[in-house]
């Protein structure tokens, strides 16, 4: 759905011929590349060079700046070097490089302090690969928050407080909730600027420092997100999720504004393509001043999902400016099974269907702007491609269904998660 999450201005992995196991998929090495450190290939996030072989999908840099993403499929032997050539080649060819001796944007002078919150519920080995990638952030001053929401066990505060003491803050926040989770982070955090990410990602080393800079572009901007892209893509689900479209919101840095609104006839409705929650940070006074994430939204709750978007959309309905920066670059750990990506599209859709009547039950002053918009919005919507030309197979069509389920079932989620949060504080 395009409202959601935005096409993403990168290849897809191509649905492969079924092989002689007859599993239908070769699995893809996910790597970075920087065209300035010849024949280094990096796993995502990796602290060491690592030696690969194709098929690869691999993040092409320029002196840490992403320029985009390369596929190569391996249908010619070679060694790693001649891999390396390969994809360094494609990438001089299809993306604008810099010319040399272009001036880097001039950094802060004092980098705000930054609060690091990771919401997590029963994924310590995934935990741990996150907390090990935030720790190798190359930034002065910032701490780590693990949330730990409504655990089943004590497994995630172990490990936090035995393996992590001293670097990272632990809490338990024991109602439900993506949006739960993350306000009692931002109630904890010390820093000026709450960003957030998931148990489920791998950061890059450099997120802190881009994050940052997008900060440092004015007073102004009180929200910045940056580039999700997969960290592996080992199963069928994994790129089926690619194809469909991904997280990936391209590699130009952008802003939104209502003073200056794009050309696009549903903003500021559309928050699904300013970016996502995983990889997204607010300064923090202003995000509290708005009553930080709204609670009957999130993951974990009846609505599934949407306390992202809603606080994208609350943020700049409050005449504020939202700003993406790619080169804060977070990887993501797709789903492996084509039934928990079912149940993450559907998750999307109703997210989608949430924010929408969160948007509106925060600000009904916006209704008649978004009836205003729907007949232009739809068929902008039915005229522009969603998709790349290919990507319209049999997996993607099911995941449009799923998304469209739970669009249709979003605003039910929603109410129903007001109401449960109503009944949990008691009468008044």
């Amino acid at each position: 759905m395009s409202l959601t999450r935005g096409a993403a201005q990168a290849p897809r992995p191509a649905a492969a011929d079924p092989g002689p196991g007859g599993s239908g998929y070769t699995p893809v090495r996910v790597v970075e590349i920087d065209l300035a450190r010849p024949y280094e290939f990096r796993s995502p996030a990796g602290p060491a060079p690592v030696r690969v072989a194709a098929p690869v999908l691999a993040l092409v840099r320029l002196r840490g700046r992403p320029l985009g993403l390369v596929e190569a499929d391996g249908r010619e032997d070679g060694t790693p070097e001649d891999l390396w050539r390969s994809v360094a080649a494609t990438a001089r060819r299809r993306f604008p490089l810099p010319r040399a001796g272009t001036p880097a944007r001039a950094a802060s002078l004092v980098p705000p302090s930054v609060s690091v919150i990771v919401a997590t519920h029963d994924r310590p080995g995934m935990l741990r690969e996150c907390l090990d990638s935030l720790l190798r952030a190359e930034y002065r001053d910032f701490e780590v928050i693990v949330v730990d929401n409504a655990p089943a066990d004590d497994t995630a505060e172990r490990l936090v407080r035995e393996a992590y003491a001293g670097r990272v803050r632990y809490v338990r926040e024991p109602l439900a909730g993506l949006a739960h989770a993350h306000n009692r982070g931002l109630a904890a955090a010390r820093g000026e600027i709450a960003a957030f990410t998931d148990d489920d990602t791998l950061v890059d080393p450099g997120w802190l420092a881009a994050l940052a800079e997008g900060f440092a572009r004015g007073p102004g901007v009180v929200c910045v997100t940056g580039l999700i892209v997969p960290a592996e893509l080992e199963t069928a689900a994994q790129a089926a999720l690619e194809r469909h479209g991904g997280f990936a919101k391209g590699f130009a840095p952008r802003t939104w504004s209502l003073r200056h609104p794009p050309r696009d006839p549903l903003f500021p409705f559309t928050a699904g393509r300013f970016g996502s929650g995983t990889n997204m940070a607010f300064r923090a006074g202003p995000l509290r001043a708005l009553g930080g994430f709204d609670p009957a939204t999130g993951t974990g709750t009846p609505a599934h999902g949407g306390d992202d978007l809603l606080a994208f959309f609350r943020v700049l309905t409050a005449g504020h400016v939202l700003a993406y920066q790619p080169g804060a670059i977070v990887w993501h750990r797709h789903r492996r099974t084509q039934d928990a990506l079912d149940a993450q599209a559907f998750g999307y859709g109703a997210g989608l269907g949430a924010y929408l009547t969160g948007a509106l039950a925060h600000d009904p002053r916006m209704i008649p702007a978004l009836l205003r918009r729907l007949p232009r919005g739809v068929r902008y919507a039915v005229a522009r491609p969603h998709r790349e030309p290919g990507t319209d197979d049999a997996s993607s069509r099911r995941l449009a269904r799923r998304e469209l389920a739970g669009l249709l079932y979003g605003p039910i989620g929603y109410l129903r998660s007001r109401r449960r949060n109503r009944t949990r504080r008691g009468p008044g």
